[in-house]
């Protein structure tokens, strides 16, 4: 059976801190997915030491970044194989592969242990201090990568080479295999499609590229056979982004692995074909005495009958945070709010709102925040809650997936007009949409995103103040929604059915 590989900067495997977010998280279902399925899957990736980052707070409430060093537990787990050198700034580098396996699935950390120059560019998950270490981060999981499948591997014996964003776009540079590349872009952002200067690509490979910068998607595009987009509007979007690869793109939706997110009793429910809204009912209850547990781990709360509402994600700009921070502050909510996540520590209006959900942590007593999201508590909140706030930026998400793991538990969001949601939510039935549909990528730093985000503030206020009151007094209709969630979504979002069409195409 022939190998499949997946390169990517991040996967978020049940232990290790070897992820940031969404993309890590999405890695890792399809890991295990891989590894129940029987495929032979081999993910190479880079060893981060000291993880992405943790935080520490002031008095003031203002965070710290600290490293996350990686738990004994998970490294003891990890096997060392023969180490091999590749060539890297002009000088020779000694990289260690560790590998971990689930069944036949097999991540590959690639952990340079010499010079320390090289042991020092990946001591942290996208962490660099200047944009030159960045780019030899990513040269070097290129090179490790490709030295590992010519002579670990074998070309000859490689099904596909799943490239996931930019980053890993440079490893057809010097493995080439046109006939193989499948490249799959993960957001329209221009964060996530690095643009570097064509003199670092001559001093490291000989080539003279005929521009001055060359963006990493690019040669993503042009280097592989086919090209996937997450969601039929990310794909809608990004032929307007790169018209000049239009022909390349096609689009597969994002999914999620079920077995790893679904609460074992919603699940048994199912499989005996007795779910209803009473068994519902009592599923519900269960999950949310577990997250009550989490709660008060944090803090002593009152009112435990109350709404949980949820905010679970990365805090950056376009996820709009301020949506959460205003109507808490305009309308003080009689629900339990729990919001979840960090932002990255170059981050600044991300660490801004850190501190805010801190202040709110420690003055309001119905604000949970918790800084150290990790994929252990996204089980609990995303299966506890009673309504997941889903709030980015109209055509900038090309397709969250914190939105599928709540509905397959019954829990429905509140979600603005984008990515995904627009193929799985219908308003009123299994979840609540607000805001404008954009189709046209619009930056986040203009005057037109101040009017739309007011406008899509306004009905997201005027809806979730509905669904608090439909929970508070029609329960009975609130959990028809609930149970429609689950009933529409399963069929749609498993990955196990999105991996056979990757790899079997």
């Amino acid at each position: 059976m022939r190998v499949n590989v997946n390169v990517t900067t991040e996967i978020a495997l049940e232990e290790g801190r070897t992820y940031a977010g969404g993309l890590g998280v999405l890695e890792g279902d399809k890991f295990y997915a891989s590894g129940e399925l029987g495929i032979n899957y081999l993910v190479l990736m880079l060893f981060y030491r000291n993880g992405y980052v943790d935080y520490r707070f002031s008095e003031d409430g203002s965070p710290t970044p600290v490293p996350q060093s990686q738990p004994i537990e998970f490294t003891k787990k990890l096997k060392k194989e023969d180490r091999f050198p590749i060539e890297l700034k002009g000088g020779k580098v000694i990289v260690e592969p560790l590998s971990y396996r689930y069944k036949t699935a097999k991540t590959v950390f690639f952990n340079p242990v010499q010079p320390s120059w090289a042991v020092e560019l990946v001591d942290q998950l996208y962490v660099e201090k200047h944009y030159e270490e960045k780019f030899y981060k990513y040269v070097l999981l290129a090179k490790a990568a490709a030295e590992y499948v010519k002579s670990r591997v074998g070309l000859s014996n490689v099904n596909k080479i799943i490239l996931n964003e930019a980053y890993t776009a440079l490893l057809p540079l010097v493995l080439r295999a046109p006939s193989k590349y499948i490249f799959i872009i993960h957001t329209p952002g221009p964060w996530s499609h690095p643009i570097f200067p064509t003199r670092l690509f001559e001093r490291e490979f000989g080539f003279k590229f005929i521009t001055d910068k060359v963006a990493l998607t690019d040669i993503g595009l042009a280097t592989s056979f086919k090209t996937y987009c997450v969601s039929e509007k990310h794909f809608e979007i990004m032929q307007k982004i790169v018209p000049h690869f239009a022909h390349k793109l096609s689009y597969m939706t994002n999914g999620i692995n079920i077995l790893r997110w679904i609460n074992p009793r919603l699940k048994r429910l199912l499989e005996e074909n007795v779910l209803n809204v009473d068994s519902l009912k009592k599923a519900k209850h269960q999950a949310r005495e577990k997250l009550l547990r989490l709660i008060k781990s944090y803090k002593a709360i009152n009112g435990e009958e109350k709404p949980i509402i949820l905010w679970c994600r990365r805090i950056t700009g376009y996820k709009r945070p301020f949506f959460v921070t205003r109507f808490i502050e305009e309308e003080n909510p009689d629900a339990i709010i729990v919001v979840a996540g960090k932002a990255h520590p170059y981050d600044v209006d991300g660490l801004r709102y850190m501190q805010k959900f801190y202040q709110y942590f420690k003055e309001k007593p119905n604000v949970v925040y918790i800084h150290n999201y990790d994929v252990s508590k996204a089980k609990i909140l995303l299966s506890g809650g009673d309504l997941l706030l889903f709030t980015p930026f109209s055509s900038l998400e090309a397709c969250g997936t914190s939105f599928m793991k709540a509905a397959i538990n019954s829990v429905p969001s509140l979600s603005s007009r984008d990515g995904g949601v627009l193929e799985l939510v219908e308003d009123g039935i299994n979840g609540w949409l607000f805001g404008r549909d954009l189709r046209q990528l619009i930056y986040f730093d203009t005057q037109e995103r101040d009017r739309i985000n007011e406008e899509d503030y306004r009905e997201f206020k005027a809806k979730l103040l509905r669904i608090l009151d439909l929970i508070a007094n029609n329960e009975d209709k609130y959990y028809e929604v609930a149970l429609n969630c689950v009933k529409t979504f399963m069929p749609k979002v498993d990955i196990c059915e999105k991996m056979r069409q990757l790899v079997c195409q």
